[in-house]
Formats: C-alpha cells, sequence, structure tokens
C-alpha cells in the first residue's frame, strides 16, 4: 500500500492490519468467516423468534430486534475492511467515511439503549410474573422499540455533525480498519473538536444513566431469586439473567476502555485487536451466548436445523421483517 500525501484529498486513508500482501489476504478471509458466521448465527434467532409460537414473550421480541442490530452493526464496519483488503486499497471517500461514522454510532447507541430494555424486561419478568404482561404488553414493547431506533438515529446524526465540522488539516491517515472517531479528532489542527469531546461527555452522561439502570435492575433480580425457594425456579431465573449481564458488562468494559484510552500515531497490535473487540466481537457472543444457555432456543433451534418446521408463508414473513 501506497502511503501519499492526500491532505487536501476529500477522502482518507485506512492502514488496516498490514502492509504486507499475504496478511492482507488472511485478514480478508478470516474477517469473511467471521462474517458469515455472525450473519447465519444472528439470522437464525431472527428466523426462530419470528415463527416459533413459543418464543413469542417480550424477551424473544427484543432479542430479535438485537440480532437485527448486530447484522447491521457488523456489516457496517467488516465488509468494507474486507474490499479493502483484497484489494490493498485502503482509501476511503469522505461520503463513505460519513456513512460509516453514522451507522457505527447510531447502533452502538441503540444496542446499549436496547440492552438496557432488556434489562427492565427481566426485572418486570423475575421481580412481578404476576403484573408481567400489563407492564410488558405489546405496545409498550413497540414503543420501547421505536425510541430505541429513535435515539439511535438522533445519536449517529449528531456524533456525524460534530465530527465533520472539524476542519481536517494534516495527512489523512487513518491508523484503523475503519473511519474510527477518535482517530479523526486527531486530524484537527485546532479547537473545532470540542464540540465532538462535549457530544460524547453528553452519549457518556447518557450512557451511565442506563448502566445504572442496569444496575439498580439486577440488584433486585438478584434479591428476588435469592429468595426463591425451588433451586429450579432460581435456575431458571439466572440462566436468562446472567447472560444478558455478561453481554452488558463486556459491553461496556470493552467499549468504555477503547474510548478513553490515549490514541497512538503508531497503533500496536494491541490497539486493533481491541478495536476488533468492541466493533466484531459483540454480534459474534449475543447469538452464542443466548443461544446456548436458552432451553427454549436450543429446541427451536434443533427445529429449524432437522424438522424443516417451517412453510413458505412463514419465510416470506420473515422476509418483510428484515425488509422493514
Amino acid at each position: 500500500m501506497i502511503v501519499a500525501n492526500i491532505t487536501s484529498i476529500s477522502g482518507f486513508l485506512l492502514m488496516g492490519f498490514s502492509d504486507i500482501r499475504e496478511l492482507q489476504i488472511l485478514h480478508a478471509l478470516l474477517f469473511l468467516a467471521v462474517y458469515l458466521l455472525t450473519l447465519a448465527s444472528n439470522l437464525i434467532i431472527i428466523i426462530i423468534t419470528t415463527v416459533d409460537q413459543h418464543l413469542q414473550a417480550p424477551m424473544y421480541y427484543f432479542l430479535k430486534h438485537l440480532s437485527l442490530l448486530d447484522i447491521c452493526s457488523i456489516s457496517v464496519t467488516v465488509p468494507q475492511s474486507i474490499d479493502n483488503s483484497l484489494k490493498d486499497d485502503g482509501y476511503m471517500s469522505q461520503g463513505q467515511c460519513i456513512l460509516q461514522v453514522f451507522f457505527f454510532t447510531a447502533l452502538a447507541w441503540a444496542e446499549m439503549a436496547i440492552l438496557t430494555v432488556m434489562s427492565y424486561d427481566r426485572y418486570a419478568a423475575i421481580c412481578f410474573p404476576l403484573h408481567y404482561e400489563v407492564i410488558m404488553n405489546p405496545s409498550k414493547c413497540q414503543g420501547a422499540l421505536i425510541a430505541v431506533w429513535l435515539s439511535g438515529c438522533i445519536s449517529g446524526i449528531v456524533f456525524t455533525i460534530a465530527t465533520f465540522s472539524i476542519t481536517f488539516c494534516k495527512e489523512k491517515i487513518i491508523h484503523q480498519f475503519f473511519c474510527d472517531i477518535p482517530q479523526l479528532l486527531k486530524l484537527s489542527c485546532s479547537n473545532d473538536y470540542l464540540g465532538v469531546i462535549g457530544v460524547t461527555t453528553f452519549m457518556s452522561v447518557m450512557a451511565f444513566m442506563c448502566l445504572t439502570s442496569i444496575i439498580l435492575s439486577y440488584i433486585h433480580i438478584f434479591s428476588t431469586v435469592l429468595r426463591i425457594p425451588s433451586a429450579e425456579g432460581r435456575s431458571k431465573a439466572f440462566s436468562t439473567s446472567l447472560p444478558h449481564l455478561f453481554v452488558v458488562s463486556f459491553y461496556l468494559s470493552i467499549g468504555t476502555f477503547a474510548f478513553l484510552k490515549p490514541t497512538s500515531d503508531s497503533p500496536t497490535t494491541f490497539d486493533l485487536m481491541i478495536s476488533i473487540f468492541y466493533t466484531v466481537m459483540p454480534p459474534i457472543l449475543n447469538p452464542i451466548i443466548y443461544g446456548l444457555r436458552n432451553e427454549a432456543m436450543k429446541a427451536a433451534c434443533r427445529k429449524l436445523l432437522l424438522g424443516g418446521q417451517f412453510t413458505k408463508k412463514k419465510i416470506i414473513l420473515i422476509l418483510l421483517f428484515m425488509a422493514e
């Protein structure tokens, strides 16, 4: 890959993982395998939670949208990185970079929001089982999902406007495999990046409020679960709560570390691995964690893979959902 002075060009140059051609091909193949695995696993969750009559509770309704978010989020960064590696060309136009920043930040916030909603769902199901159907009725679930997607769009718009109001006066070289906001901020020669800092601070406060809500929900959940006399009841409650808690903890810890660590002019392998952990790993882990620890999900997967349970009408309904 030839690095030229592209200060005056509207686009950016993504350095990726390596300049060695063989390693670029290896990176592309690994990312392609991960991408296809992620698409397949999340599509399976979307399919079975759409057509299986035993998986129509609010928990699975939110899980279906979490899988949709995961498909969208990994599609923002990974296919472009694969294409760049195969072509040995890291150039990305400003328009492509703007779209990537928008969708990346929008989907990241939407994932945080839906994890918060899912924690409230578990709180209502375990702490108020007799009133659960009233608390999480279909209209409230739909309203919560609308709020998730709408808040994600607002977050993406605000971050994108703030980021690209910066005057880029340095060589437009990004030491990442996608348009990473901290890397973009390094290209500014003035204080006009303070707008991004302000937006980031505000969104961090909102994320802290979500985290507080999640923590309070799980304090009540574990307090209630420990009072359940039946060991089987406690096991069932933990089996639906602990995976969600693990996903939230992983998502927040990796994301917080990635955005708080100082950026470097010559990123190490560790820096690139961290970026993979918060961009690629969550969409892979979510279906594995929720699928392997939930007996109903495993039974539905077995029916899907072994039983041929889906009619032509059901498949059409799934495709219509994906197109919305």
